[in-house]
């Protein structure tokens, strides 16, 4: 692996962070660059990027909220979030194509629950696909030190 940094988004992220939200993504399941900003500017804490050599290869994205509606489509423009609430719930995990397949995906995830375990979260939600579930569930993703395990939707359905 070559020389990787994790660090909180800024706004000067927002382009290079669509950029890679409309290349993984489908349709309308991307985030627009308008949500992307939003989060990046409401919580910063919660929009953690992967830099390799300088250049941002990759984020997860989440909100807080004290009761997790996964159907609410409202926070996903951070509608409902709140920095102090122990739920996490993540609305992107996302990797350049051209880094994909080399285990980024797992090192992202791993660094974002020891952030989430250090602001003392109890849970973490994944709004997902079911295959996304499946690859992280096969990724041997350690969550035992949370209150809680990683539970996942899509579109409000349990996975």
């Amino acid at each position: 692996m070559s020389n990787l940094t994790f660090r909180n988004a800024t706004l000067a992220d927002v382009d290079r962070c669509y950029a890679i939200e409309i290349n993984a993504y489908e349709g309308d399941e991307a985030a627009t660059r308008e949500k992307i900003a939003t989060r990046i500017a409401q919580y910063p804490q919660g929009f953690m990027c992967l830099e390799n050599e300088g250049q941002v290869i990759g984020f997860i994205n989440a909100g807080c909220a004290w009761d997790v509606v996964m159907s609410d489509e409202e926070f996903k423009e951070l509608i409902g979030h709140d920095p102090a609430a122990p739920n996490v719930v993540i609305m992107s995990v996302v990797l350049d194509p051209a880094y994909q397949g080399k285990g980024y995906s797992t090192l992202m995830m791993q660094q974002f629950i020891k952030l989430m375990k250090q602001m003392d979260k109890h849970t973490i939600h994944l709004m997902c696909k079911p295959i996304t579930l499946i690859c992280i569930r096969s990724s041997a993703i350690s969550t035992s030190n949370l209150r809680r395990p990683i539970t996942a939707a899509w579109r409000g359905t349990r996975c």
